[in-house]
């Protein structure tokens, strides 16, 4: 196998904590020289990763290095959250990580970001768009993302595979709580009423039992799902994205979303479900195995950092799920503060998503 993983971790952040998740993924791999590797490190890094990506560098002879910093990382391993740590991913062989000057509409090309380089434009550009957001704990930074063994001065990279094939799924692992409705009043951010009916009259009616609360609505885990096309079957197809609820306002009986929403648009109300996560994540895993119709050489995963193992109570079931359907083979990914993919025929920034990727050498469907 010439692709393969290596984790390393430690109390203090120390460059040379690359340099060891490298090493361990080259001997895997049995190489002595990588054509790229794919580095995550997590945000004790973020300030100066430098020395960090020299460690890699010269464990791997290569100077390929893609990655960024994010809250927390992992690999077929294990995973890592609230400590100094490494994740990497060596390629040799035919299959690398290649520059993408010119992305056609068809090529898949993984694009990395901080939060502050982020723009509709570039996740718009032709390519079918996959990866993640680079994010920590407090969502206030330092935020860094590597291309080529240096700091990316755009805050951006995007990379296209070379002579593999692969599929991207989008998992958003809600549970709707209505059927859509048409918005009949907006206002800026402000949806106020949904099918003729004040919007959180409508929310509120729809809330599960164990989620009302005299303390107010769980709005941490309750978010507007906006549809795309046939709204009888957006919901079964997953043609829709999703937009976090900041408030809800009892004097008018709107709601506020982290969207703007326009009035002929439709949507539903759903809510974040740990079981509806993983049930969703099962059915994206069986599509993509169909899909490549080929046993999958590595896989990429980048799941929000809203979604990990807190989320599924200290196991994260995304990570398991696709370890127990894909037993050996190498994967890497981080928790992200935001998640870029293909949905519903358009490159797409999701929230609470997770973003899998699948790839196959090109000579296995030969």
């Amino acid at each position: 196998m010439s692709i393969a993983t290596g984790l390393a971790t430690a109390p203090i952040a120390e460059p040379q904590l690359a340099g060891l998740a490298v090493t361990a993924a080259m001997e895997k791999a049995g190489l002595t020289i990588a054509n790229s590797v794919l580095l995550f490190l997590t945000p004790e890094f973020a300030r100066d990763p430098k020395p960090a990506l020299l460690a890699a560098s010269r464990a791997s002879n290569c100077t390929r290095i893609i990655g960024c910093s994010a809250a927390g990382i992992f690999t077929d391993q294990d995973w890592v959250l609230d400590a100094p740590a490494a994740a990497a991913m060596v390629f040799g062989g035919d299959i690398s990580l290649a520059p993408a000057p010119q992305p056609l509409a068809d090529d898949l090309i993984l694009s990395l970001a901080a939060p502050n380089a982020l723009n509709s434009a570039w996740i718009s550009e032709p390519g079918r768009r996959f990866g993640g957001v680079s994010g920590d704990a407090t969502g206030q930074g330092p935020f860094k993302v590597w291309c080529g063994g240096r700091t990316a001065e755009n805050g951006r990279c995007e990379t296209r595979i070379a002579s593999a094939s692969g599929v991207i799924g989008v998992s958003q692992g809600i549970r709707a709580l209505s059927e859509p409705l048409e918005i009949t009043q907006a206002s800026g951010y402000d949806v106020i009423s949904l099918g003729q009916q004040p919007a959180m009259n409508v929310l509120t009616r729809e809330l599960p039992l164990d989620l009302r609360s005299e303390n107010g609505l769980p709005l941490h885990l309750l978010m507007a799902g906006i549809i795309h096309g046939d709204p009888a079957t957006a919901i079964a197809d997953g043609r829709f994205r999703l937009a976090p609820i900041i408030s809800a306002n009892a004097e008018d009986r709107s709601v506020t979303l982290s969207a703007r929403l326009a009035p002929g648009e439709q949507m539903f109300w759903a809510v974040r479900q740990p079981l509806a996560a993983e049930r969703d994540m099962r059915l994206t895993i069986d599509r993509l195995q169909q899909e490549l119709d080929a046993p999958p050489d590595f896989g990429l995963l980048f799941p929000c950092m809203g979604r990990g193992p807190y989320f599924y109570g200290g196991v994260d079931r995304d990570l398991d799920l696709v370890k127990q359907r894909f037993p050996g083979m190498p994967l890497i990914g981080f928790y992200g503060n935001g998640e870029i993919g293909p949905l519903d025929g358009a490159n797409q920034l999701l929230q609470y998503a997770a973003v899998l990727g699948l790839f196959a050498r090109m000579s296995a469907h030969v």
